[in-house]
């Protein structure tokens, strides 16, 4: 069955899913993530997993499920997994506003893939072209020099000795190439603020609780212009780039062949930060007597 023949299965089925969280957990979209999946995943775990998020962020929930599907699907189709544990990925709700009568209105909530620090090097390390990749965060009591031309060098040494290394300047990232060379770019904190300034999620999400992470990302994203990458990773830096420039990601495009969008799922109140684990324990156990 090829993934749009699935994807037809699901639309079709007389027995639709009533609300997001089933549709989840169906055979037919759990069949849709297997021919997606690389090897080294599996359905069941991304269906978990796409169910904890809704519970860690209820917002989600009322997502238009176009593209909130699609995000996963993308998750699914590039080998990374969303939320927080790994930083691969993050899935985010964000309202389209528009006039309506003079005033602004939402119109829609819409669901936002945003790649991480870490899910940019996984994908470059699996395009097979390039050995290593890190990236790197100066701060203002490390030393710091860059020199550009026909041998261009990078030395970082930072201040082991204090606890407080003083505020973030620059971030860098450097790759060794499979034919032997070697590829580095610099940004400033400034030059991270203006591509932060464009982004939709500038105010909550990673921007906020993981910003050197995303300072990192951002950087290896300008790096990876001059490298040798995979279709993935084009693919991924694509959705990420619209990201940032405020351009909405159409990630629903992604599920291919006939959709329908179910009634929503009813919303839980917001889970803490403590809580988290054990829910994710409790939804895990719950689905598995659904599935029984």
């Amino acid at each position: 069955m090829t993934t749009e023949q699935a994807l037809k299965s699901v639309a079709g089925s007389r027995d639709k899913p009533k609300s997001l969280k089933e549709q989840l957990v169906s055979p037919q979209f759990k069949t849709q993530l297997a021919l997606a999946l690389p090897k080294h995943m599996n359905s069941e775990r991304m269906a978990r997993i796409a169910l904890t998020e809704i519970r860690k962020v209820p917002k989600l929930a009322e997502c238009n499920q176009a593209s909130f599907m699609g995000a996963i699907m993308v998750c699914a189709q590039l080998g990374l997994e969303p939320g927080s544990a790994l930083g691969h990925a993050y899935i985010l709700p964000f309202d389209k506003r528009q006039r309506v009568g003079g005033q602004w209105t939402t119109v829609d909530t819409e669901a936002q893939l945003i790649i991480g620090y870490r899910g940019m090097i996984d994908l470059a390390r699996r395009s097979g072209q390039i050995l290593s990749l890190e990236a790197r965060a100066v701060f203002s009591r490390d030393k710091f020099e860059v020199r550009f031309g026909l041998d261009s060098t990078l030395i970082h040494e930072p201040d082991w000795e204090t606890a407080d290394r003083g505020e973030l300047r620059f971030v860098y990232a450097v790759a060794k190439l499979k034919d032997g060379g070697v590829q580095f770019e610099v940004m400033s904190r400034a030059d991270v603020e203006k591509i932060r300034a464009q982004s939709k999620a500038k105010d909550n999400g990673p921007w906020v609780t993981h910003f050197e992470e995303m300072a990192k990302k951002t950087v290896i994203r300008r790096l990876f212009k001059y490298l040798p990458v995979s279709i993935e990773l084009q693919t991924a830096v694509g959705i990420d780039e619209r990201a940032d420039e405020g351009i909405g990601q159409d990630l629903g495009d992604f599920l291919q062949g006939e959709y329908a969008v179910v009634d929503p799922v009813e919303v839980t109140e917001p889970i803490s930060q403590s809580e988290q684990p054990q829910q994710a324990v409790r939804d895990f156990v719950d689905e598995m007597e659904q599935q029984q």
